[in-house]
């Protein structure tokens, strides 16, 4: 891949990481402007608490993690996307692994950022990857009780009969909310 394009901060942090992990397989890219790597799920937690401990990096601020749902499209169905600030140096990197369906299961980086607390519970949840080493891995928006992840794309669109006891009143049939005023305007 073409390196000249990255930036001299960006160049450092990658040279921090090779530094770290000579071996280590990454793809390299950038997203919107944005440094993006991609990295294998065993080396997940060495290379984020690489990104917040080296002085090029400085990755204080765990902005987001997330998961996406490749359903039919990869060979690895799942990615968790890890989004990284540095506060004091100003930069942001995107940091992302691939999840098979089979082994469903990533490393905690509470140990790193606290903040991954509630984003990595979010992730067990909503797609049903599990967290090793999460403090208290449970649902955190679904009742205990829910049966199945909702954001994964297999999920049922219509819930798995959570609706069918909510009364529908069509549009047509709706009474408004409030009167017509005003030049010419009407329903």
């Amino acid at each position: 891949m073409d390196e000249s394009r990255f930036t001299q901060e960006e160049e450092a942090i990658l040279n921090a990481l090779r530094d770290h992990f000579p071996d280590l397989p990454m793809e390299i890219g950038k997203t919107c402007g944005q440094l993006a790597i991609l990295v294998d799920k065993k080396m997940i937690f060495p290379v984020c608490k690489i990104l917040k401990e080296h002085s090029a990096a400085l990755f204080d601020y765990l902005a987001d993690l997330c998961g996406v749902d490749f359903l039919g499209k990869r060979e690895k169905r799942f990615q968790v996307v890890y989004n990284l600030y540095s506060i004091a140096r100003n930069h942001r990197i995107r940091v992302k692994t691939d999840v098979g369906e089979e082994d469903c299961l990533v490393d905690s980086v509470t140990g790193i950022w606290k903040s991954a607390n509630w984003h990595e519970r979010e992730l067990y949840d909503m797609f049903g990857i599990e967290v090793r080493g999460h403090p208290d891995l449970r649902r955190i928006l679904m009742p205990d009780d829910w049966e199945g992840h909702p954001l994964r794309k297999d999920y049922p669109l219509q819930g798995k009969g959570q609706r069918d006891d909510f009364s529908f009143v069509p549009k047509e049939d709706r009474q408004p909310t409030r009167t017509p005023r005003g030049r010419g305007e009407s329903w």
